[in-house]
């Protein structure tokens, strides 16, 4: 079952819009009442959620100094408003998720907007069904090195199938390669999910997360699980492949791993996400996606946001496939002892080296 936290996740994820249009696109004119009142909506929607309260403050002054300046007056276009509007909070805070947009369609109107509808339901199952969940590939690669892409992470009730047929098919595997380049995110508990095969069955803690609710605010604590659906993948050397577009829950997956030294991350830089929300409705045309969270490492005290993963070895993402394939022989041929696994160590390498696909 898709809880609200993890359908806007998916539906994030794997580009579904949560709030699709329902009624026909019509011509749109922003006029200045409009314009006021969807202003008035965004200042008091970012200051009931964003998770820092001080900085939705500093916000709202800005909008309200420059709309009453005139600054959106000649603004009749919704798209060109949405650019402006944009531009300027993102002057007042570096927060890769929050993100005002414009629909020339009118946006449906949820009965209970802190859950998801049953066609939302519906389409984010659907999307998990034909999307494998977001696995895109598992492979066992020259040299006996394992490797898997997947380019979301799914909640975990469509998520557990896949990974466990993931995890058994690599079992025999000596090192593991896992592809993020193209992974946007997702629900934190999928995170969870396939993280926890790379640990003993003892609980290790991975991330907190905590989200602005009430004066206090609460805070949700993410271990490994005891108990999963296959073979866990332990005591062999692990890689993360990121780019630019490891964003968010991937993100997170590579931070996590990194600072429990159970994975070596190959790649460049990721996107910089790391405080989760939520789409809030403002009124027909505009909606504003708040993060209302923020990632806690349990180790750093901080996260990814703003400055993304650092790798540990940095490489261009066209090629980072083939050089890690090659490092992680080559740490194989390091340890092993046996004459053959030597040769065949060798011969992969040279293989590999002399191939031209990332």
């Amino acid at each position: 079952m898709f809880t609200p936290v993890a359908l806007a996740c998916l539906l994030i994820g794997s580009g579904i819009n949560s709030a699709s249009p329902q009624t026909p696109a019509t011509e749109f004119t922003l006029d200045k009442a409009y314009r006021t009142q969807t202003i008035d909506a965004l200042c008091k929607a970012i200051n009931d959620r964003y998770v820092f309260p001080e900085v939705a403050k500093k916000m709202e002054t800005d909008l309200r100094k420059r709309m009453a300046e005139g600054e959106f007056d000649t603004l009749e276009s919704g798209a060109d408003f949405a650019i402006r509007v944009n531009e300027l909070l993102k002057s007042q805070v570096t927060d890769a998720h929050l993100r005002f947009r414009f629909s020339p369609d009118v946006l449906p109107v949820r009965k209970n907007p802190g859950q998801p509808s049953e066609d939302e339901i519906k389409r984010a199952s659907e999307q998990s069904r034909v999307s494998n969940a977001g696995f895109e590939a598992v492979e066992r690669l020259p040299g006996n090195i394992g490797y898997v892409r997947f380019n979301y992470f799914d909640d975990p009730s469509e998520m557990k199938r896949p990974t466990a047929a993931v995890f058994r098919f690599l079992a025999n595997t000596d090192a593991l390669i896992i592809d993020l380049r193209q992974n946007g995110g997702g629900d934190p508990a999928g995170v969870q999910l396939f993280c926890s095969y790379l640990f003993g069955a003892k609980p290790v803690h991975l991330n907190s997360i905590y989200f602005r609710n009430g004066a206090s605010g609460t805070t949700t604590d993410f271990w490994t699980l005891k108990t999963i659906d296959g073979p866990r993948y332990l005591n062999k050397d692990v890689y993360v492949l990121t780019s630019k577009n490891t964003g968010s829950g991937a993100e997170e997956c590579a931070y996590d791993l990194q600072n429990l030294k159970r994975a070596t991350i190959v790649g460049e830089p990721t996107w910089g996400g790391a405080n989760p929300g939520g789409t809030v409705r403002l009124n027909d045309h505009f909606s504003i996606f708040i993060p209302s969270g923020r990632a806690i490492n349990p180790y750093t005290k901080t996260n990814w946001e703003g400055t993304g993963v650092k790798p540990d070895i940095a490489e261009n993402p066209d090629t980072s496939l083939k050089a890690t394939h090659i490092l992680a022989l080559k740490a194989l041929l390091a340890k092993a002892k046996d004459p053959d696994a030597k040769q065949r160590l060798e011969a992969s390498i040279k293989q590999i080296a002399g191939e031209t696909s990332n």
